[in-house]
């Protein structure tokens, strides 16, 4: 997947954009890692019950160059990608992936826009 400046999973209400007021420490502050080619990322299992370790894996990678960025949420193995949005059976998960993306609108990492 490439990295994209605005992306919209399926069937989510939101679409995501890169904030230009975005800065690398913000990042860091926010507990992203970098990779070893220098991208940004941040990991986060989203699960119904907390510290379960059931539960589907959001994964946010941001360019470098803060220039763009991958967001996916998959299963727990990481290989098959994941709709939360479809069905309302997903809905605390869909309020723990809202709760995380409006928390990274607050700090400037995202603005978001309806689709």
């Amino acid at each position: 997947m490439a990295f994209e400046k605005s992306v919209g999973l399926k069937d989510c209400r939101y679409r995501y954009t890169i904030d230009p007021q975005i800065k690398k420490y913000t990042l860091k502050d926010l507990t992203f890692t970098e990779n070893k080619v220098g991208h940004y990322e941040l990991s986060r299992l989203l699960e119904e019950v907390p510290n379960s370790g059931n539960g589907f894996l959001l994964r946010i990678v941001i360019h470098k160059e803060l220039t763009g960025f991958k967001l996916n949420i998959t299963d727990s193995s990481g290989l098959r990608i994941v709709n939360i949005f479809k069905s309302e059976d997903h809905h605390i998960l869909q309020d723990k992936f809202y709760f995380l993306m409006n928390s990274l609108v607050d700090r400037h990492i995202f603005t978001k826009t309806e689709q």
